[in-house]
């Protein structure tokens, strides 16, 4: 085997070894399945919003009022999910999901449904996805060892966009062939495949860590420290920009689809595709590396990031366009991948849930103002600038931040948790 290719397979074994562990593999699978359903449901309300409004200001607030909750109690959810079993917390939340797709499935297929009604719906699914989310996030340092969790983390994180590939397209050949409403009911279906994987894994196999114990005051103490510890901070300050005006892709890629190319789902699903299928490359490329401190990293992808969004931006062509989009997967995976790995790593175990929940509040409660801020400047000028509007302060972010991160890089080690992994807890069935 030439020297190359042999590169090529150890890097492919070191991408995938969190996945030799049993509980961890059952739920990176299930969790794909289900999340594949819930890129369907996202393409089908996005759809549905234009169907019912025709405004991209009204599809930016659908899409902010989703994630209206994290802003208003991400935190909340974060002590919820340190204080509790994260995997009989995620068997309620995602079974009380599943009846919301089902309920959007309905009023979509009897015609009662109302941009209200999308909007109450929307709310409702972003109260519980608040609870959801930090247990989903945070149940991995207790799947796998120590040593294995940089890599799970980001594993996770291809096996997501892997199913953001299959869900976009299966969604938009359902939207074009059935209609709206079947993305909701199969992705009700699909919530099933988590609950299974929960219920099959072996809680004595676990590496928990003991719940926090219930007191006053745990939401400003998780706050507090994560906004006192500097590599915490400054990942934070860069996901809440960047999740603002960057990661708006709900809303500026349907835009984009019928606005500057004319097109319909099948255009939106064909962007979406792309920009998924770079984003399992650029996530291959961040779990096959072994670094825990990534914070000048993140400042790289950042501008890496803005420069291909403004490429796909200023697109003559759907197929350049298409070529853009790969490459806005790529580096953006690669920069939420990094980010994600910084904060596990960097919090305590008995923070994690509080920070991972401010991740949630800083990525995706931010979309509350940034989605409508997005989707008004592609209205108002042009469906181009929702991207423009996005990657222009990205480039400026990393590059602004860089310096900072380099100088503090050469002046203090990076910080990396040499301490065994504990084993796996007795825990009865």
């Amino acid at each position: 085997m030439s020297i190359v290719g042999e590169s090529i397979r150890h890097r492919l074994i070191a991408a995938g070894s969190s996945l030799r562990v049993r509980n961890y593999r059952l739920y990176a699978v299930g969790q794909s399945v289900s999340v594949a359903g819930n890129f369907m449901q996202m393409l089908a309300i996005a759809f549905l919003t234009l169907h019912l409004t025709g405004s991209g200001t009204a599809l930016g607030v659908a899409v902010g009022v989703r994630l209206l909750p994290y802003l208003l109690a991400g935190p909340i959810g974060g002590v919820i999910a340190d204080r509790h079993d994260k995997r009989r917390m995620l068997l309620f939340t995602q079974s009380a999901c599943a009846l919301f797709s089902v309920a959007f499935g309905v009023l979509a297929l009897t015609g009662w449904m109302t941009y209200p009604l999308l909007l109450g719906l929307s709310f409702g699914l972003g109260c519980l996805t608040v609870f959801d989310n930090p247990a989903r996030q945070s149940i991995i340092s207790e799947l796998v060892a120590e040593e294995d969790l940089a890599n799970a983390i980001i594993l996770n994180s291809v096996m997501i966009n892997l199913a953001r590939v299959l869900g976009s397209g299966a969604g938009g050949a359902l939207v074009a062939v059935i209609g709206i409403p079947a993305c909701f009911f199969v992705n009700a279906a699909s919530f099933g495949s988590v609950i299974l994987s929960l219920l099959l894994m072996r809680p004595a196999e676990m590496y928990r860590s003991s719940p926090a114990p219930r007191a006053r005051g745990q939401v400003r103490e998780g706050m507090t420290y994560a906004f006192t510890t500097p590599t915490l901070a400054i990942t934070l300050i860069m996901i809440t920009v960047t999740g603002t005006l960057a990661w708006e892709f709900p809303t500026t890629l349907p835009l984009l689809a019928t606005g500057a190319f004319n097109g319909d789902a099948a255009t939106y699903s064909a962007l979406i595709m792309a920009m998924s299928g770079g984003s399992i490359v650029g996530g291959l490329i961040a779990a096959s590396r072994r670094s825990a401190s990534r914070t000048v990293a993140l400042c790289l992808t950042a501008i890496g990031w803005g420069v291909t969004m403004i490429f796909a931006a200023l697109a003559p062509t759907l197929l350049i366009a298409i070529i853009a989009m790969v490459l806005v997967g790529v580096a953006s995976v690669v920069f939420n991948a990094d980010a994600k790995a910084t904060l596990q790593l960097t919090a305590r175990p008995d923070m994690r849930g509080r920070v991972m929940a401010l991740w949630s509040m800083c990525w995706g409660g931010s979309t509350v103002i940034g989605a409508p801020l997005v989707g008004w400047i592609a209205q108002e000028f042009g469906s181009r600038w929702g991207l423009l509007a996005g990657g222009i302060p990205t480039v400026l972010l990393g590059v602004a931040l860089l310096p900072v991160l380099l100088r503090g890089a050469r002046g203090v080690p990076a910080v990396v948790d040499t301490a065994p992994p504990s084993a796996p807890e007795e825990v009865p069935e």
